[in-house]
């Protein structure tokens, strides 16, 4: 389940850097999730840390990305694995 981040976002930034897949960015308007590198931060906390520190609550699950928690664990192992290989090409 990736989350996405509604309408009712205020750019108040804090979310971007809270993501450790590298998930979130500024979109046309507003903050958007890119719900391929989303993993509901499984693998690197309990709980979704854009979630935590958004004021405005406006991050729910994004119903058009359903995903179990053993696929979202999956998620995160194969970007970890790509985020590995890109750092032992750059070396």
């Amino acid at each position: 389940m990736a989350l996405m981040i509604t309408d009712e976002c205020i750019n108040c930034d804090v979310c971007e850097p809270e993501c450790p897949n590298q998930a979130i960015s500024m979109g046309e308007t507003v903050y958007v999730i890119d719900p391929a590198r989303c993993t509901e931060c499984v693998g690197h906390f309990g709980e979704p840390q854009c979630v935590q520190v958004c004021p405005v609550e406006c991050i729910p699950v994004n119903p058009a990305h359903v995903e179990t928690r053993e696929q979202l664990q999956r998620k995160y192992e194969e970007l970890q694995a790509q985020s590995a290989a890109t750092a032992g090409s750059t070396a």
